[in-house]
């Protein structure tokens, strides 16, 4: 007889995956053979893993239609099982599982847009955290503010697409009344998702603002990340950007390394 975890391994492998039989011989027919048992819980399960990911992408939804996304929901669950028992987590490589998808090769923005919505449900159900402490920050000696580091807040997220994916993103809400239209032509669009009070909002950034973001977000140093700022936009506002994202709630955490003993001395 199997043990208990080799029994729970084979039932999951059953449940994503018909053509597995293994658990199908061990299950009691009561009545019942016990492939049909198995494809209640396949139902059940793949059917919720389903009803989840209507709830996170309804823009994908919209733009597929619902055919496609009930077949796209059922192959990624199967293919990537969650491997979470929260169905909030469960979603996070949608993305990635779309641009490996031949079927829809010819919608290449549909990647972006499923990690913009991503990033709005992830961002929804982010912690909270206190704002940055400005007072902390004026009391930065000047000379010091190029080793500063800050920390993105726990409730944003970055996003840089090839594709006008906030865009796309608008147009296909409940409530949008414009032209249906969207010109790929338009480009790169780089978006803040972030959580304010309890909405949370897209925000369109600038190349500087994007570049200096994800800077920030990936440890680096101040003084680096304006470098990286000025690397795409000459001429990009510092304090202009302290401003709207230190002391607005885009940044939450701020620390001053030590700069060690000095060799000199």
């Amino acid at each position: 007889m199997p043990s208990l975890p080799e029994l729970q391994t084979a039932f999951v492998r059953g449940v994503f995956d018909p053509a597995d039989a293994a658990i199908a011989e061990l299950i009691v027919p009561a009545g019942t053979s016990a492939e049909t048992r198995l494809a209640v819980y396949r139902r059940n399960v793949l059917g919720n893993y389903a009803a989840a990911l209507r709830d996170v992408f309804p823009v994908l939804l919209r733009l597929v239609g619902e055919p496609f996304f009930d077949q796209l929901a059922r192959a990624y669950a199967t293919q990537t099982p969650s491997r979470s028992g929260d169905l909030h987590d469960f979603g996070d490589e949608l993305g990635a599982f779309l641009e490996a998808l031949r079927t829809v090769r010819d919608l290449p923005y549909l990647a972006d847009v499923v990690r913009l919505e991503w990033a709005l449900h992830r961002t929804f159900h982010a912690r909270h955290a206190p704002p940055l402490d400005a007072a902390r920050l004026a009391a930065v000696p000047s000379e010091r503010l190029p080793d500063l580091r800050f920390q993105l807040h726990p409730a944003a997220r970055l996003l840089r697409s090839p594709y006008p994916v906030l865009t796309i993103w608008r147009v296909n809400q409940p409530q949008w009344s414009g032209d249906q239209a969207v010109d790929l032509g338009l480009g790169a669009e780089r978006v803040l998702v972030i959580r304010r009070a309890l909405e949370v909002a897209l925000e369109p950034l600038s190349a500087g603002e994007y570049a200096m973001l994800d800077a920030l977000d990936a440890g680096r140093s101040l003084g680096d990340a304006l470098a990286a700022a000025h690397g795409v936009a000459t001429d990009f506002d510092l304090e202009r950007f302290l401003a709207v994202h230190a002391l607005g709630g885009t940044l939450s955490g701020l620390c001053l390394p030590d700069r060690g003993p000095n060799p000199g001395q």
